[in-house]
Protein backbone atom coordinates (compact mmCIF):
# COMPACT_ATOMS: atom_id res chain seq x y z
CA UNK A 1 0.00 0.00 0.00
CA UNK A 2 1.65 3.09 -1.36
CA UNK A 3 2.13 6.25 1.67
CA UNK A 4 0.03 8.66 1.49
CA UNK A 5 0.51 12.66 3.26
CA UNK A 6 -1.89 14.28 4.73
CA UNK A 7 -0.73 18.27 5.18
CA UNK A 8 -2.48 21.70 5.20
CA UNK A 9 -1.41 25.27 3.90
CA UNK A 10 2.07 26.76 3.39
CA UNK A 11 1.53 28.87 6.43
CA UNK A 12 0.65 26.38 8.86
CA UNK A 13 -2.18 27.75 11.96
CA UNK A 14 -3.52 25.20 14.33
CA UNK A 15 -6.41 24.18 12.46
CA UNK A 16 -4.62 23.24 9.28
CA UNK A 17 -1.96 21.57 11.84
CA UNK A 18 -4.52 19.84 14.03
CA UNK A 19 -6.54 18.63 10.62
CA UNK A 20 -3.71 16.56 9.05
CA UNK A 21 -2.94 14.98 12.50
CA UNK A 22 -6.70 13.98 13.83
CA UNK A 23 -7.59 13.04 9.43
CA UNK A 24 -4.35 10.98 9.30
CA UNK A 25 -5.08 9.25 12.35
CA UNK A 26 -8.68 8.61 11.10
CA UNK A 27 -7.11 7.44 7.61
CA UNK A 28 -5.65 5.02 9.66
CA UNK A 29 -8.11 3.80 11.91
CA UNK A 30 -9.93 2.89 8.44
CA UNK A 31 -6.57 0.76 7.59
CA UNK A 32 -4.60 2.95 5.19
CA UNK A 33 -0.75 3.88 5.70
CA UNK A 34 -0.96 7.52 6.38
CA UNK A 35 1.29 10.44 7.56
CA UNK A 36 0.39 13.57 8.74
CA UNK A 37 3.11 16.44 7.63
CA UNK A 38 3.54 20.25 7.99
CA UNK A 39 4.87 22.45 4.80
CA UNK A 40 6.57 25.09 7.14
CA UNK A 41 7.71 25.62 10.94
CA UNK A 42 4.59 25.74 13.36
CA UNK A 43 3.76 28.99 15.62
CA UNK A 44 3.25 29.30 18.90
CA UNK A 45 -0.10 28.76 19.45
CA UNK A 46 -0.02 25.13 17.76
CA UNK A 47 2.95 24.53 19.45
CA UNK A 48 1.16 25.42 22.61
CA UNK A 49 -1.76 22.63 21.68
CA UNK A 50 1.08 20.07 20.74
CA UNK A 51 2.86 20.47 24.08
CA UNK A 52 -0.52 20.83 26.15
CA UNK A 53 -1.70 17.34 24.54
CA UNK A 54 1.81 15.41 24.31
CA UNK A 55 1.21 14.82 20.40
CA UNK A 56 4.52 14.82 18.48
CA UNK A 57 5.35 17.62 16.13
CA UNK A 58 4.92 16.35 12.16
CA UNK A 59 7.51 15.79 9.53
CA UNK A 60 8.59 18.67 7.20
CA UNK A 61 7.46 17.70 3.69
CA UNK A 62 9.15 19.88 1.34
CA UNK A 63 7.82 19.19 -1.43
CA UNK A 64 5.66 16.52 -3.55
CA UNK A 65 7.36 16.59 -6.87
CA UNK A 66 8.34 13.60 -8.82
CA UNK A 67 11.66 12.11 -7.67
CA UNK A 68 13.52 8.84 -9.06
CA UNK A 69 12.31 6.94 -6.47
CA UNK A 70 8.39 7.52 -7.73
CA UNK A 71 9.80 5.98 -11.48
CA UNK A 72 8.92 2.19 -11.88
CA UNK A 73 13.31 1.99 -12.55
CA UNK A 74 14.54 -1.06 -13.26
CA UNK A 75 15.73 -1.89 -9.73
CA UNK A 76 18.20 -4.18 -8.93
CA UNK A 77 19.38 -3.89 -12.51
CA UNK A 78 23.14 -4.44 -12.42
CA UNK A 79 26.38 -6.73 -12.72
CA UNK A 80 29.47 -7.41 -11.37
CA UNK A 81 32.31 -6.23 -12.30
CA UNK A 82 33.95 -9.79 -12.37
CA UNK A 83 31.35 -11.06 -14.59
CA UNK A 84 32.86 -11.87 -18.22
CA UNK A 85 31.62 -9.68 -20.97
CA UNK A 86 30.33 -12.55 -22.89
CA UNK A 87 27.85 -12.97 -20.04
CA UNK A 88 27.39 -9.33 -19.62
CA UNK A 89 26.64 -9.34 -23.00
CA UNK A 90 23.91 -12.18 -22.59
CA UNK A 91 22.35 -10.55 -19.68
CA UNK A 92 21.56 -7.53 -21.75
CA UNK A 93 20.07 -9.40 -24.62
CA UNK A 94 18.08 -11.30 -22.69
CA UNK A 95 17.00 -8.10 -20.41
CA UNK A 96 16.29 -5.87 -23.50
CA UNK A 97 19.15 -3.49 -22.12
CA UNK A 98 21.41 -1.19 -23.73
CA UNK A 99 23.73 -0.31 -20.55
CA UNK A 100 23.99 -1.60 -17.67
CA UNK A 101 25.20 -0.54 -14.10
CA UNK A 102 28.71 -2.43 -12.83
CA UNK A 103 29.35 -2.89 -8.66
CA UNK A 104 31.75 -4.54 -6.84
CA UNK A 105 31.56 -7.29 -4.45
CA UNK A 106 29.26 -5.12 -1.80
CA UNK A 107 27.35 -3.68 -4.87
CA UNK A 108 29.17 -0.08 -4.84
CA UNK A 109 28.86 1.27 -7.89
CA UNK A 110 31.94 1.06 -10.07
CA UNK A 111 30.89 2.08 -13.48
CA UNK A 112 28.70 1.60 -16.29
CA UNK A 113 29.07 -0.70 -19.51
CA UNK A 114 26.92 -0.20 -22.72
CA UNK A 115 26.26 -2.14 -25.99
CA UNK A 116 28.72 0.66 -27.27
CA UNK A 117 31.25 -0.08 -24.91
CA UNK A 118 31.61 -3.70 -25.90
CA UNK A 119 30.91 -3.18 -29.40
CA UNK A 120 34.47 -1.17 -28.90
CA UNK A 121 35.75 -4.17 -27.05
CA UNK A 122 35.01 -6.85 -29.96
CA UNK A 123 36.72 -4.28 -32.52
CA UNK A 124 39.54 -2.72 -30.40
CA UNK A 125 40.66 -4.86 -27.44
CA UNK A 126 44.19 -6.18 -27.41
CA UNK A 127 42.67 -9.79 -28.79
CA UNK A 128 46.51 -11.04 -26.59
CA UNK A 129 45.39 -9.58 -23.33
CA UNK A 130 43.66 -11.85 -21.02
CA UNK A 131 41.92 -10.66 -17.47
CA UNK A 132 39.32 -12.46 -16.21
CA UNK A 133 39.01 -15.53 -13.54
CA UNK A 134 39.49 -19.24 -13.48
CA UNK A 135 35.50 -19.92 -13.54
CA UNK A 136 34.48 -17.31 -16.75
CA UNK A 137 37.06 -19.19 -19.28
CA UNK A 138 35.30 -22.41 -18.21
CA UNK A 139 31.92 -20.98 -19.05
CA UNK A 140 32.54 -18.92 -22.09
CA UNK A 141 34.68 -22.07 -23.03
CA UNK A 142 32.30 -24.62 -22.33
CA UNK A 143 35.74 -25.50 -20.45
CA UNK A 144 36.70 -28.94 -18.35
CA UNK A 145 38.98 -28.37 -15.29
CA UNK A 146 41.97 -30.36 -15.30
CA UNK A 147 44.53 -28.16 -12.78
CA UNK A 148 42.95 -25.24 -11.10
CA UNK A 149 45.96 -23.51 -9.03
CA UNK A 150 45.08 -19.51 -9.31
CA UNK A 151 41.24 -18.06 -9.07
CA UNK A 152 42.41 -15.33 -11.22
CA UNK A 153 44.48 -15.62 -14.69
CA UNK A 154 46.52 -12.43 -15.67
CA UNK A 155 48.34 -12.99 -18.79
CA UNK A 156 49.27 -12.65 -22.89
CA UNK A 157 47.43 -15.12 -25.14
CA UNK A 158 49.36 -17.31 -27.75
CA UNK A 159 47.89 -19.74 -29.93
CA UNK A 160 50.42 -22.86 -30.79
CA UNK A 161 50.05 -22.03 -34.71
CA UNK A 162 53.54 -23.39 -35.52
CA UNK A 163 55.48 -26.63 -35.98
CA UNK A 164 56.13 -27.91 -32.74
CA UNK A 165 59.94 -27.65 -33.45
CA UNK A 166 59.48 -24.26 -34.60
CA UNK A 167 57.98 -23.20 -31.22
CA UNK A 168 60.47 -24.76 -29.23
CA UNK A 169 63.31 -23.50 -30.71
CA UNK A 170 62.07 -20.08 -31.21
CA UNK A 171 59.25 -19.58 -28.76
CA UNK A 172 60.25 -18.49 -24.65
CA UNK A 173 57.25 -18.82 -22.94
CA UNK A 174 56.72 -16.97 -19.56
CA UNK A 175 54.51 -17.23 -16.66
CA UNK A 176 52.35 -14.53 -17.86
CA UNK A 177 51.61 -16.56 -21.16
CA UNK A 178 48.42 -18.31 -21.51
CA UNK A 179 48.75 -20.78 -24.02
CA UNK A 180 45.90 -22.11 -26.83
CA UNK A 181 47.13 -25.52 -27.70
CA UNK A 182 45.72 -29.04 -29.50
CA UNK A 183 47.54 -32.27 -28.77
CA UNK A 184 51.13 -31.28 -29.55
CA UNK A 185 52.71 -32.86 -26.22
CA UNK A 186 56.27 -32.05 -27.04
CA UNK A 187 55.00 -28.45 -26.85
CA UNK A 188 52.60 -29.09 -23.47
CA UNK A 189 55.41 -30.09 -22.20
CA UNK A 190 57.59 -27.56 -23.52
CA UNK A 191 55.43 -24.65 -21.82
CA UNK A 192 54.71 -26.35 -18.69
CA UNK A 193 58.44 -26.69 -17.82
CA UNK A 194 58.48 -23.05 -18.51
CA UNK A 195 55.58 -22.52 -16.19
CA UNK A 196 53.25 -20.74 -18.13
CA UNK A 197 50.18 -18.97 -16.87
CA UNK A 198 47.83 -21.37 -18.36
CA UNK A 199 46.99 -24.38 -21.11
CA UNK A 200 43.57 -24.31 -22.58
CA UNK A 201 43.87 -28.22 -24.97
CA UNK A 202 41.60 -27.72 -27.43
CA UNK A 203 39.17 -30.15 -29.01
CA UNK A 204 38.69 -32.12 -25.97
CA UNK A 205 41.79 -33.82 -27.01
CA UNK A 206 44.19 -36.12 -24.86
CA UNK A 207 46.45 -34.69 -22.21
CA UNK A 208 48.89 -37.06 -21.08
CA UNK A 209 48.79 -38.39 -16.90
CA UNK A 210 52.20 -37.35 -16.73
CA UNK A 211 51.85 -34.07 -18.04
CA UNK A 212 49.06 -33.25 -15.66
CA UNK A 213 51.59 -34.43 -13.02
CA UNK A 214 53.70 -32.07 -14.37
CA UNK A 215 51.31 -28.74 -14.33
CA UNK A 216 50.33 -29.98 -10.82
CA UNK A 217 54.22 -29.76 -9.55
CA UNK A 218 55.00 -26.51 -11.84
CA UNK A 219 51.95 -25.05 -10.96
CA UNK A 220 50.57 -24.54 -13.90
CA UNK A 221 46.75 -24.27 -14.42
CA UNK A 222 45.10 -25.99 -17.49
CA UNK A 223 41.66 -25.58 -19.02
CA UNK A 224 40.39 -28.46 -21.95
CA UNK A 225 37.73 -27.21 -24.05
CA UNK A 226 35.30 -28.69 -26.56
CA UNK A 227 35.71 -25.60 -28.89
CA UNK A 228 38.69 -25.66 -31.64
CA UNK A 229 41.69 -23.70 -31.61
CA UNK A 230 40.44 -20.97 -33.89
CA UNK A 231 36.99 -20.86 -31.64
CA UNK A 232 39.11 -20.49 -28.70
CA UNK A 233 41.02 -17.93 -29.92
CA UNK A 234 37.76 -16.14 -31.07
CA UNK A 235 35.66 -16.39 -27.99
CA UNK A 236 39.07 -16.43 -25.07
CA UNK A 237 38.95 -11.99 -25.31
CA UNK A 238 35.21 -12.33 -23.78
CA UNK A 239 36.12 -13.87 -20.85
CA UNK A 240 37.68 -10.72 -19.40
CA UNK A 241 36.20 -9.41 -16.57
CA UNK A 242 33.69 -6.41 -18.01
CA UNK A 243 35.28 -3.87 -15.87
CA UNK A 244 37.99 -3.83 -18.44
CA UNK A 245 35.77 -2.28 -20.63
CA UNK A 246 33.42 -0.14 -18.13
CA UNK A 247 33.27 3.45 -17.94
CA UNK A 248 34.77 4.65 -14.52
CA UNK A 249 32.52 6.50 -11.51
CA UNK A 250 34.48 9.79 -12.50
CA UNK A 251 33.13 9.46 -16.24
CA UNK A 252 29.52 8.10 -15.67
CA UNK A 253 26.86 10.23 -14.96
CA UNK A 254 24.35 8.77 -12.12
CA UNK A 255 21.23 9.92 -10.05
CA UNK A 256 20.46 9.46 -6.69
CA UNK A 257 16.97 7.95 -5.79
CA UNK A 258 16.01 11.80 -4.45
CA UNK A 259 16.49 13.37 -7.54
CA UNK A 260 13.70 14.91 -9.21
CA UNK A 261 12.30 13.96 -12.47
CA UNK A 262 12.79 17.58 -14.09
CA UNK A 263 16.42 17.69 -12.91
CA UNK A 264 16.93 14.11 -14.87
CA UNK A 265 15.18 15.41 -17.73
CA UNK A 266 17.11 18.79 -17.84
CA UNK A 267 20.52 16.43 -17.41
CA UNK A 268 18.94 14.57 -20.45
CA UNK A 269 18.58 17.27 -22.61
CA UNK A 270 22.25 17.78 -22.67
CA UNK A 271 23.33 13.90 -22.57
CA UNK A 272 20.75 12.44 -24.61
CA UNK A 273 21.61 9.05 -22.64
CA UNK A 274 19.51 6.04 -22.68
CA UNK A 275 20.54 4.72 -19.56
CA UNK A 276 21.39 6.07 -16.20
CA UNK A 277 22.77 3.69 -12.54
CA UNK A 278 20.86 5.25 -9.78
CA UNK A 279 22.99 5.00 -6.73
CA UNK A 280 22.74 5.73 -3.23
CA UNK A 281 24.60 9.34 -2.57
CA UNK A 282 25.28 8.39 0.79
CA UNK A 283 26.69 5.08 0.88
CA UNK A 284 27.49 4.58 -3.31
CA UNK A 285 25.70 1.44 -3.67
CA UNK A 286 24.21 0.49 -6.61
CA UNK A 287 19.81 0.28 -7.04
CA UNK A 288 19.45 -0.14 -9.99
CA UNK A 289 19.39 1.59 -14.13
CA UNK A 290 17.12 4.14 -14.74
CA UNK A 291 15.86 4.09 -18.77
CA UNK A 292 14.89 7.26 -20.18
CA UNK A 293 11.70 5.36 -21.06
CA UNK A 294 10.70 4.42 -17.65
CA UNK A 295 10.26 7.89 -16.82
CA UNK A 296 6.69 7.37 -18.80
CA UNK A 297 5.61 4.88 -15.46
CA UNK A 298 5.41 6.51 -12.52
CA UNK A 299 4.03 6.54 -8.82
CA UNK A 300 3.45 10.19 -7.69
CA UNK A 301 3.19 10.64 -4.20
CA UNK A 302 -0.73 10.36 -2.78
CA UNK A 303 -1.58 13.47 -0.63
CA UNK A 304 -4.32 14.55 0.88
CA UNK A 305 -5.38 18.12 1.11
CA UNK A 306 -6.83 19.67 4.19
CA UNK A 307 -8.07 23.47 5.14
CA UNK A 308 -7.04 24.09 1.89
CA UNK A 309 -8.04 23.62 -1.92
CA UNK A 310 -5.61 26.23 -3.64
CA UNK A 311 -2.46 25.57 -5.18
CA UNK A 312 -0.65 28.48 -4.11
CA UNK A 313 -0.98 27.42 -0.90
CA UNK A 314 -0.30 24.02 -1.13
CA UNK A 315 2.77 22.07 -1.23
CA UNK A 316 5.11 22.77 -3.87
CA UNK A 317 5.12 20.25 -7.01
CA UNK A 318 1.28 19.45 -6.45
CA UNK A 319 0.82 19.52 -10.03
CA UNK A 320 2.84 16.05 -9.83
CA UNK A 321 1.12 14.42 -7.15
CA UNK A 322 -1.99 12.58 -7.03
CA UNK A 323 -4.61 14.56 -5.07
CA UNK A 324 -7.35 11.51 -3.68
CA UNK A 325 -9.09 13.78 -1.39
CA UNK A 326 -9.43 17.34 -0.08
CA UNK A 327 -11.47 18.85 3.14
CA UNK A 328 -11.87 22.23 3.51
CA UNK A 329 -13.95 24.87 4.90
CA UNK A 330 -12.89 27.50 2.44
CA UNK A 331 -14.29 28.99 -0.90
CA UNK A 332 -13.17 27.21 -4.01
CA UNK A 333 -10.25 27.51 -6.04
CA UNK A 334 -9.52 26.72 -9.49
CA UNK A 335 -7.58 23.51 -8.55
CA UNK A 336 -8.76 20.57 -10.86
CA UNK A 337 -7.35 17.06 -10.69
CA UNK A 338 -7.70 14.48 -13.60
CA UNK A 339 -10.18 12.18 -11.99
CA UNK A 340 -12.83 12.63 -9.45
CA UNK A 341 -11.75 12.85 -6.03
CA UNK A 342 -13.47 12.47 -2.68
CA UNK A 343 -14.33 16.36 -1.36
CA UNK A 344 -15.94 17.37 1.78
CA UNK A 345 -16.29 21.06 2.11
CA UNK A 346 -18.55 22.76 4.50
CA UNK A 347 -19.78 25.62 5.69
CA UNK A 348 -18.27 25.94 8.83
CA UNK A 349 -16.06 27.42 11.45
CA UNK A 350 -12.72 24.86 11.27
CA UNK A 351 -11.75 21.93 9.23
CA UNK A 352 -11.42 20.07 12.29
CA UNK A 353 -15.37 20.44 12.21
CA UNK A 354 -15.49 18.43 9.15
CA UNK A 355 -13.20 15.91 10.30
CA UNK A 356 -15.38 15.45 13.83
CA UNK A 357 -18.24 14.82 11.67
CA UNK A 358 -16.60 12.09 9.38
CA UNK A 359 -15.36 10.34 12.59
CA UNK A 360 -19.22 10.34 13.89
CA UNK A 361 -20.22 9.07 10.26
CA UNK A 362 -17.80 5.95 10.79
CA UNK A 363 -18.46 5.53 14.24
CA UNK A 364 -14.77 5.90 15.05
CA UNK A 365 -13.35 6.35 18.65
CA UNK A 366 -11.61 10.12 19.04
CA UNK A 367 -8.42 9.30 21.24
CA UNK A 368 -8.18 11.81 24.20
CA UNK A 369 -5.44 13.67 22.24
CA UNK A 370 -6.44 13.77 19.18
CA UNK A 371 -9.68 14.54 20.36
CA UNK A 372 -7.45 17.82 21.72
CA UNK A 373 -6.18 18.79 18.89
CA UNK A 374 -9.18 19.07 16.85
CA UNK A 375 -10.71 20.92 19.20
CA UNK A 376 -7.83 23.08 19.13
CA UNK A 377 -8.38 23.85 15.69
CA UNK A 378 -12.04 24.92 16.27
CA UNK A 379 -11.09 26.95 19.29
CA UNK A 380 -8.56 28.56 17.01
CA UNK A 381 -10.20 29.08 13.90
CA UNK A 382 -13.35 30.74 15.68
CA UNK A 383 -12.03 32.67 18.32
CA UNK A 384 -13.03 30.65 21.10
CA UNK A 385 -16.43 30.09 19.33
CA UNK A 386 -16.84 33.77 18.74
CA UNK A 387 -16.36 34.44 15.27
CA UNK A 388 -18.83 35.08 12.65
CA UNK A 389 -17.84 32.11 10.79
CA UNK A 390 -18.78 29.64 14.32
CA UNK A 391 -21.75 27.50 13.32
CA UNK A 392 -23.97 25.24 15.64
CA UNK A 393 -22.01 21.91 14.24
CA UNK A 394 -18.72 24.10 15.57
CA UNK A 395 -20.66 24.02 19.15
CA UNK A 396 -21.50 21.15 19.28
CA UNK A 397 -18.39 19.65 18.06
CA UNK A 398 -16.28 21.48 20.54
CA UNK A 399 -18.88 20.22 23.54
CA UNK A 400 -17.89 16.55 23.06
CA UNK A 401 -14.14 16.93 21.57
CA UNK A 402 -13.82 19.06 25.33
CA UNK A 403 -15.06 16.37 27.25
CA UNK A 404 -13.50 13.81 25.64
CA UNK A 405 -9.81 16.14 26.34
CA UNK A 406 -10.93 16.83 29.76
CA UNK A 407 -10.37 20.42 29.11
CA UNK A 408 -12.74 23.60 29.96
CA UNK A 409 -12.93 24.89 26.14
CA UNK A 410 -13.27 28.88 27.22
CA UNK A 411 -9.90 28.38 29.64
CA UNK A 412 -8.48 26.38 27.50
CA UNK A 413 -9.45 28.45 24.93
CA UNK A 414 -7.92 31.90 26.10
CA UNK A 415 -4.91 30.07 27.20
CA UNK A 416 -4.04 28.51 23.82
CA UNK A 417 -4.74 31.87 21.70
CA UNK A 418 -3.01 34.05 24.48
CA UNK A 419 0.69 31.56 23.39
CA UNK A 420 -0.03 32.77 20.05
CA UNK A 421 0.16 36.12 21.14
CA UNK A 422 3.12 36.77 22.51
CA UNK A 423 5.91 38.91 19.97
CA UNK A 424 8.91 37.85 21.98
CA UNK A 425 11.25 36.90 19.37
CA UNK A 426 9.77 37.84 16.00
CA UNK A 427 10.60 39.85 13.93
CA UNK A 428 7.95 41.82 11.33
CA UNK A 429 8.12 39.02 8.75
CA UNK A 430 7.31 36.53 11.45
CA UNK A 431 4.39 38.39 12.35
CA UNK A 432 3.07 38.64 9.03
CA UNK A 433 3.98 35.33 7.86
CA UNK A 434 2.72 33.58 11.45
CA UNK A 435 -0.94 32.81 9.27
CA UNK A 436 -0.51 34.21 5.98
CA UNK A 437 -2.62 32.86 3.21
CA UNK A 438 -2.26 33.64 -0.80
CA UNK A 439 -5.29 34.71 -3.26
CA UNK A 440 -5.44 34.75 -6.48
CA UNK A 441 -7.74 36.81 -9.32
CA UNK A 442 -7.24 36.87 -12.46
CA UNK A 443 -3.51 37.33 -13.18
CA UNK A 444 -2.96 39.31 -9.88
CA UNK A 445 -1.65 37.40 -6.26
CA UNK A 446 -2.81 38.87 -2.86
CA UNK A 447 -1.51 37.78 0.53
CA UNK A 448 -3.45 38.22 3.98
CA UNK A 449 -1.74 37.61 6.96
CA UNK A 450 -3.39 37.50 10.65
CA UNK A 451 -1.83 37.71 13.84
CA UNK A 452 -3.80 37.95 16.85
CA UNK A 453 -2.94 39.92 19.99
CA UNK A 454 -4.07 41.38 23.60
CA UNK A 455 -1.76 45.09 22.18
CA UNK A 456 -1.76 46.32 19.36
CA UNK A 457 0.24 49.02 20.96
CA UNK A 458 3.28 46.76 20.75
CA UNK A 459 2.69 46.47 16.72
CA UNK A 460 2.37 50.17 16.34
CA UNK A 461 5.52 51.69 18.21
CA UNK A 462 6.95 50.04 15.37
CA UNK A 463 4.51 51.06 12.55
CA UNK A 464 6.61 52.27 9.69
CA UNK A 465 8.72 49.19 10.02
CA UNK A 466 6.03 47.11 9.65
CA UNK A 467 4.89 49.24 6.76
CA UNK A 468 8.30 48.76 5.40
CA UNK A 469 7.95 44.67 5.24
CA UNK A 470 5.02 44.97 3.96
CA UNK A 471 6.70 46.96 0.39
CA UNK A 472 9.74 44.70 0.61
CA UNK A 473 7.45 41.95 0.60
CA UNK A 474 4.89 42.61 -1.88
CA UNK A 475 8.06 44.27 -4.55
CA UNK A 476 9.53 41.05 -3.88
CA UNK A 477 6.70 38.73 -4.74
CA UNK A 478 4.80 40.04 -7.14
CA UNK A 479 2.06 40.84 -4.88
CA UNK A 480 -0.89 43.61 -6.11
CA UNK A 481 -1.54 44.34 -2.08
CA UNK A 482 -0.37 42.68 0.78
CA UNK A 483 -2.04 43.10 3.90
CA UNK A 484 -1.56 41.98 7.64
CA UNK A 485 -4.85 42.45 9.84
CA UNK A 486 -3.74 42.48 13.67
CA UNK A 487 -6.56 40.98 15.56
CA UNK A 488 -7.83 42.37 19.07
CA UNK A 489 -9.23 38.86 20.68
CA UNK A 490 -10.64 41.50 23.30
CA UNK A 491 -11.73 43.98 21.56
CA UNK A 492 -13.12 41.53 19.16
CA UNK A 493 -11.58 43.57 16.08
CA UNK A 494 -8.91 44.05 14.04
CA UNK A 495 -6.75 46.61 12.77
CA UNK A 496 -5.36 46.65 8.98
CA UNK A 497 -2.28 47.36 8.02
CA UNK A 498 -1.46 47.30 4.03
CA UNK A 499 2.05 47.55 0.88
CA UNK A 500 2.02 51.40 0.61
CA UNK A 501 1.54 50.71 -3.33
CA UNK A 502 -1.82 49.27 -2.24
CA UNK A 503 -3.53 51.91 -0.75
CA UNK A 504 -5.77 52.75 -3.84
CA UNK A 505 -7.40 49.25 -3.78
CA UNK A 506 -7.98 49.02 0.20
CA UNK A 507 -9.79 52.35 -0.07
CA UNK A 508 -11.96 51.24 -3.04
CA UNK A 509 -12.09 47.69 -0.67
CA UNK A 510 -13.44 50.44 2.63
CA UNK A 511 -15.28 53.22 0.70
CA UNK A 512 -11.79 55.53 0.86
CA UNK A 513 -12.80 55.13 5.00
CA UNK A 514 -9.49 53.36 5.48
CA UNK A 515 -5.73 54.46 6.18
CA UNK A 516 -2.43 52.41 7.96
CA UNK A 517 -3.83 51.12 11.01
CA UNK A 518 -7.21 51.85 10.93
CA UNK A 519 -9.33 49.61 13.68
CA UNK A 520 -11.99 47.50 12.21
CA UNK A 521 -14.90 46.50 14.48
CA UNK A 522 -16.11 43.07 14.13
CA UNK A 523 -13.55 42.09 11.81
CA UNK A 524 -12.24 38.93 13.02
CA UNK A 525 -12.72 36.29 10.30
CA UNK A 526 -10.10 36.48 7.24
CA UNK A 527 -12.84 34.12 5.83
CA UNK A 528 -15.82 36.71 6.08
CA UNK A 529 -14.29 39.70 7.03
CA UNK A 530 -12.09 40.08 4.91
CA UNK A 531 -11.62 38.04 1.63
CA UNK A 532 -14.89 38.89 0.23
CA UNK A 533 -14.24 42.47 0.35
CA UNK A 534 -10.78 42.76 -0.92
CA UNK A 535 -11.91 40.12 -4.14
CA UNK A 536 -14.70 42.70 -4.86
CA UNK A 537 -12.31 46.02 -4.97
CA UNK A 538 -10.19 43.44 -7.29
CA UNK A 539 -12.96 42.66 -9.43
CA UNK A 540 -14.06 45.86 -9.75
Amino acid sequence: MDKIYVFGHRKPDTDSVSAAISYANLKKELGFDVEPRILSSINKETKYALDFFKVKEPMYLNDVKLQLKDINYHKGYYLNENKSIYDSYLYMLKENLTGVPIVDDNNKFKGIVTIKDLAHAFIDTKVESLETSYDNLLAVLKGEQINRVDEEIVGNILAASYRSTTIINNVTFTNNDVLIVGDRHSVIEYAINAKVKLLIISGSLEIKDEHIKLAIKNKVNVIRSSYDTYHIAKLISLANFIKTVKKGTKDAVYFDENTYVDDILDVNKKLRHTNYPVVNGKTGVCLGLLRITDLDSKNPKKVILVDHNEEKQSAEGLNEAEILEIVDHHNLSSLSTPSPINFRNMAVGSSNTIIYSLYKERNIEIPKEIAGMMLSGILSDTLILKSPTTTELDRKAVKELSSIAEVDYEEYGLNLIKAGTSLEGMTHEDVLYNDFKLYTVDDKTLGIGQFFTTNFDEIEKDMDAYLDTLDREAEANNYSLIALYITDIIKNGSYVLYNRKASDIMRMAYDSNIEEGTYIQDCVSRKKNVVPIIMASFEK
